[in-house]
């Protein structure tokens, strides 16, 4: 007991009841390249749909990465994704896209927003100049994709709607999608004042009682005019019905009025600090204009209505409701880079004046690139490999099967030779899962078993048991580009195992009939037979064979090891990485503690319980656990160490399979033959 100095009754509490925890075996990683999403920073991603929401559709630019995802999706849900980015310069890596605050496009930005960090210390939250050109918006990602983004942006009533006055006439031609409007002033002083007035997606109320009224919408309005007289063009679909002449005002409507309740006003924050007179909301719209996002060009992205312009704005939850700090927080599109002019934006509630603008700010974005795709051998391999490092350590992420993807052909083995020598047998937590290169495979008929010999020996040359080589590609069908293609398996047996690991334990095979099963396949690029199985398989390389009838499964299950032992089995493999990781884990626990016998017995009846466990679920077949003082001698304990060990007879899956069927005459007895053959 603790020494007291004086008389009382202390109360201590010692926890004796420290286990073998469970430890997850099921997150997979991947590291290639995406069209969107963060660059230098782990996502974690929990389904298919996930996954393209936030790292963008498969193009010809991405497929094999993007589907070998995909496919390890379709049997779990735990995937960290590294995004792959040529970061060395801008140009390559693909300039960030934005547009200037006077509305024109700034095509060669110097900045790429690769990740939120990058935002936040590099950029200081925004609000800074590219050539002495303000950029009120930055696409949340660097690439092209974000070229499809638009923004617009109203914080006053007038940017909401207004009339465009002194219209003395318009004349219209039937069935046409322009106007010319005519002012009441012989010079162009109204004429210019209308056209500064209106923006390009306004949609514009024309016609009188008689004829009745019709609602276009503005596809651009043309050179600032000279005359009193000025054309405007609509969008295709609204072409007119009637010939119209009119005289009076026009009305105007923000294009994006019918995704907001009302024009902006005084926030209810504002009104609480008695500024009630100010106008400090702000809406902002984010939409997918050219449709690579959704599909469907002009699709709503987001709505943030009823922000502020207030810094101290706050949402009825005590929430920030500043405009910038909500739009970083919640976009999934855009940053905040820069305020646009007309209107304060560092005041709080209780000084915030209103707006004097009366236009939106609506900006298309334009200047992405995507600096390279899978194709591109040198510029790949360089960045999968960087973005391979951020799995490099064991204490940052914990991550069981690494998803290798697509082997270029240039280098066929180099990203596979860098994520086992660097990540895999670096951590000794996890399995690399490799399938050969493409042209090994894919339309090589005849010279397949030849092929994914020379991968496994020249290319790749690695013995190993913490790496796994299929056979090849499967055929599948992409629902988002409506064609088919050839993707690698190693998503697909890294996947397998997942399904092992739930419906029975990781240290049983992923192999087989019983769990074996491949799912989205339309066909193998490469069916082996007996014949060439028997040439791959002692390779280390793990048939993957369709049977007529019985389905496409993973027919091996062998680890890279060429050495002979139980660790050339992948079975054998996980199941050293389960009970090194949480014996491990739970030995964190005797750190510090002394190197004695109630120390040494305490470990001993930590670890026998769980190894019991492992052995009753058929992962071993018996173990011993020695800790005490034959192993823990006095040099050791006066080195301040602790040694502990722990034997293992690991179970070992079946590969072969001998049936003899004997025929004996009627009148032989069975006792007389067995065990004879």
């Amino acid at each position: 007991m603790p020494f007291q100095v004086s008389p009382g009754v202390n109360v201590s509490e010692i926890d004796l009841t420290t286990i073998v925890p469970a430890v997850s075996t099921t997150a997979g990683a991947i590291a290639g390249v995406f069209r969107w999403g963060p660059i230098g920073q782990l996502v974690l991603v929990d389904s298919q749909t996930t996954l393209a929401n936030r790292f963008g559709k498969p193009t010809n630019f991405n497929a094999e990465t993007f589907y070998t995802a995909y496919n390890f999706l379709a049997y779990g849900n735990q995937l960290y994704v590294s995004r792959a980015a040529n970061t060395t310069t801008t140009s390559s890596q693909g300039t960030m896209t934005a547009v200037a605050a006077n509305g024109s496009y700034t095509a060669n930005l110097a900045f790429n927003i690769i990740n939120q960090d990058y935002y936040t210390t590099t950029l200081n939250n925004g609000t800074f100049t590219t050539n002495g050109t303000n950029v009120f918006y930055a696409a949340k990602w660097p690439g092209a994709l974000g070229n499809s983004l638009k923004v617009s942006t109203i914080d006053t009533v007038n940017a909401y709607s207004s009339n465009v006055t002194n219209v003395a006439t318009t004349s219209f031609t039937l069935g046409t999608n322009t106007a010319t409007f005519t002012f009441d002033d012989t010079g162009f002083v109204k004429a210019n004042s209308a056209w500064q007035a209106l923006t390009a997606g306004d949609y514009v109320k024309v016609g009188n009682s008689t004829v009745g009224f019709q609602t276009l919408q503005l596809s651009s309005k043309g050179s600032q005019p000279s005359t009193n007289s000025m054309t405007f063009s609509f969008y295709n679909n609204y072409t007119l019905s009637t010939t119209v002449s009119m005289s009076g005002n026009v009305g105007r409507l923000w294009e994006y009025n019918g995704s907001v309740s009302a024009a902006p006003g005084t926030s209810a924050y504002t009104s609480s600090f008695g500024n009630t007179a100010a106008v400090d909301e702000v809406h902002v719209v984010v939409t997918d204009a050219l449709g690579a996002f959704t599909g469907v060009p002009g699709t709503v992205l987001e709505v943030f209505q009823s922000l502020s312009r207030a810094t101290d704005a706050k949402t009825i939850d005590g929430a920030s409701n500043y405009y910038t700090t909500f739009i970083n927080q919640n976009s999934q599109y855009v940053w905040f880079t820069n305020h646009r002019s007309g209107a304060s934006y560092a005041n709080t509630a209780t000084n915030i004046a209103s707006s004097t603008n009366t236009l939106p700010a609506t900006i298309s974005f334009a200047g992405g690139q995507d600096g390279f795709d899978e194709s591109n051998t040198a510029t790949y391999a360089s960045a999968v490999t960087t973005a391979w490092d951020y799995f490099a350590s064991a204490e940052n992420v914990d991550v069981s099967l690494l998803l290798l993807g697509k082997a270029p052909d240039g280098a066929p083995g180099q990203i596979a030779q860098y994520v086992i020598d660097n990540i895999a047998t670096k951590r000794l937590d996890c399995v690399a899962f490799v399938s050969p290169n493409r042209s090994a495979v894919v339309s090589n008929l005849g010279n397949e078993v030849s092929s994914i010999q020379t991968f496994a020996q020249t290319n790749l040359n690695r013995s190993t048991s913490y790496a796994v080589l299929d056979s090849g590609y499967k055929y599948q069908y992409d629902k988002y580009n409506d064609i088919y293609r050839y993707i690698p398996l190693n998503g697909d047996i890294a996947g397998l195992c997942v399904v092992t690991d739930t419906t029975r334990d990781p240290w049983w095979s992923p192999a087989g009939f019983n769990r074996g099963q491949i799912k989205n396949i339309v066909k193998l690029a490469f069916n082996p037979n007996k014949t060439a199985r028997d040439v791959i398989y002692p390779l280390g390389v793990n048939p993957v064979v369709t049977f007529p009838g019985q389905g496409t499964v993973l027919y091996g299950d062998k680890t890279l090891q060429s050495k002979p032992s139980a660790f050339d089995r992948i079975n054998v493999r996980r199941l050293f990485i389960v009970l090194e990781k949480a014996i491990s884990t739970a030995s964190k626990f005797t750190l510090f503690e002394f190197n004695d016998a109630f120390t040494r017995a305490q470990f001993v009846s930590i670890v026998t319980p769980f190894l019991k466990d492992v052995q009753g679920r058929r992962g071993i077949y018996d173990f011993q656990v020695v800790c005490d003082e034959t192993n823990n001698t006095g040099q050791v304990i006066d080195s301040n160490q602790f040694i502990g060990d722990i034997y293992i007879k690991p179970a070992r899956s079946i590969n072969y399979i001998q049936l003899n069927f004997v025929a004996v005459r009627t009148g032989v007895s069975f006792s007389e033959v067995v065990g004879k053959f």
